[in-house]
């Protein structure tokens, strides 16, 4: 019998091989993924900022003006010093880097914004390989780097640049601590959903729906050791929360935790106006006006009375809310007037109405692939739920609240990484990707 070896170092060279291609692939997605966001920037220079871009861009130069986290339009157009906690803040420092070196217009934000989205290509991979190994994470920073729905607010400066990637970063976080629950893997989760939280305060779910179970049904562990687990994720996200929280509850009269606009939210999506007709599901600026008419106060006292006045609304049109929640997520989703959707998108946040029509379709796609790929990947013992909890926390915000596209922006790469997993499934013939962690899907 004759006995064959493979020569010596051939593995290494092999592993070598697929590290340098593995580079390759990712730094040409990061290539094309900023050109073409800077590009989105640089062919719309004209781009006026409204709404929260505002806000953004007047908050960050005001902190580095040293004028403090104060209302930036108020102190714009009446020169007022008022204490404000619209927002959350961690896209807000994000910008204030930019201000800082003296860059403060609102087309040098939109370009930086423009670079900030562009890390989501990179993460993409990450995530990607950590789900279904490394072809997976190849393709999906390509397609995050094209995909219309993940690059049309990063030059616009809002914070839906940031949260698919804090999302990202989560669901990896989670994924790597079901490979291996161990107390450091479950503080970097915790760290992960206390910034995503401070980018967008919904995101703080994802401590229920991701940290505690990926705690709890970690494999190998006793009881006592998973809760462990979960305590100790569970500390360090407060540990990242804690100082934003703490400072607003020092300087409001009302309580203040991450933001103090769910109330007005409220208000403005439930009245006549956003019940019915052509803003049906959607959200009513006067609406949100006319619910703090009167009130006295700092910021902090607007927000209860605004939500008294929306659930006094609700309660007394309890019978049509099952319908108008349906239509809701229709109009987040894209099964309820997407068109007109695409419409506001592009008056109301300057999106191009082109490229909008572009990304609802790709969406359909994606969003039909990722059924696909989850029972794939359930079939293969990768647990699904991690990714599912975006959705799932997607999906609570918008009943909550009302319909928009950007809403769902966290939701957009998992669509595109269940997606890459059937199309890697389709159409690669070769050895299995490295094996995904597995456990309870």
């Amino acid at each position: 019998m004759i006995v064959t070896t493979a020569p010596a170092g051939a593995g290494e060279r092999t592993a070598d091989k697929r590290a340098r291609n593995w580079r390759i692939c990712i730094s040409v997605a990061v290539a094309v993924g900023l050109g073409i966001r800077l590009a989105s920037v640089l062919l719309r220079p004209h781009v006026l900022a409204g709404g929260d871009p505002l806000e953004y861009v007047g908050q960050a130069n005001l902190l580095t003006d040293g004028k403090g986290w104060i209302d930036p339009l108020l102190f714009m157009h009446h020169g007022l010093t008022v204490q404000t906690a619209k927002l959350p803040p961690f896209f807000t420092l994000l910008m204030a880097a930019c201000s800082a070196v003296g860059f403060k217009s609102f087309f040098a934000h939109r370009v930086w914004s423009a670079i900030l989205g562009s890390v989501a290509v990179p993460v993409a991979a990450m995530l990607g390989r950590e789900v279904s190994g490394r072809r997976v994470g190849m393709l999906a920073a390509v397609l995050v780097a094209v995909y219309p729905n993940m690059w049309l607010s990063d030059g616009l400066v809002m914070s839906e640049t940031i949260s698919p990637i804090m999302a990202m970063l989560v669901v990896w976080a989670g994924y790597r601590m079901l490979r291996q629950p161990t107390p450091q893997r479950a503080a970097v989760l915790g760290v992960a959903i206390g910034f995503a939280a401070l980018t967008r305060d919904e995101l703080i779910l994802l401590a229920v729906l991701v940290l505690l179970p990926v705690a709890l049904l970690a494999r190998q562990r006793t009881v006592g050791e998973k809760l462990k687990l979960a305590v100790v994720g569970g500390i360090c996200t407060v540990l990242v929360i804690a100082p934003w929280v703490g400072f607003n509850l020092s300087r409001f009269s009302h309580r203040a935790l991450i933001s103090d606009q769910f109330g007005l939210t409220v208000a403005a999506a439930n009245c006549d106006s956003s019940w019915h007709g052509q803003l049906r599901a959607y959200w009513s600026m006067p609406c949100a006006l006319a619910s703090a008419t009167g009130v006295k106060g700092d910021e902090s006292a607007v927000d209860p009375v605004a939500l008294r006045k929306g659930l006094r609304y609700i309660g007394r049109h309890l019978g049509g809310l099952p319908s108008l929640e349906f239509d809701r997520l229709g109009r987040t989703f894209g099964f309820y007037r997407p068109l007109d959707q695409i419409h506001f998108d592009s008056f109301i946040e300057g999106r191009p109405e082109l490229w909008s029509f572009v990304g609802l379709g790709m969406f359909y796609g994606f969003a039909a692939g990722s059924v696909v790929g989850a029972v794939l990947l359930r079939r293969r013992g990768v647990p699904v739920f991690p990714m599912i909890a975006v959705g799932i926390d997607v999906i609570v915000a918008v009943l909550l609240t009302y319909g928009q596209t950007r809403f769902r922006a966290s939701l957009e790469p998992m669509l595109v990484i269940l997606t890459s997993v059937v199309i890697v499934g389709l159409t690669w013939r070769g050895p299995a990707s490295p094996p995904a962690p597995s456990g309870p899907t």
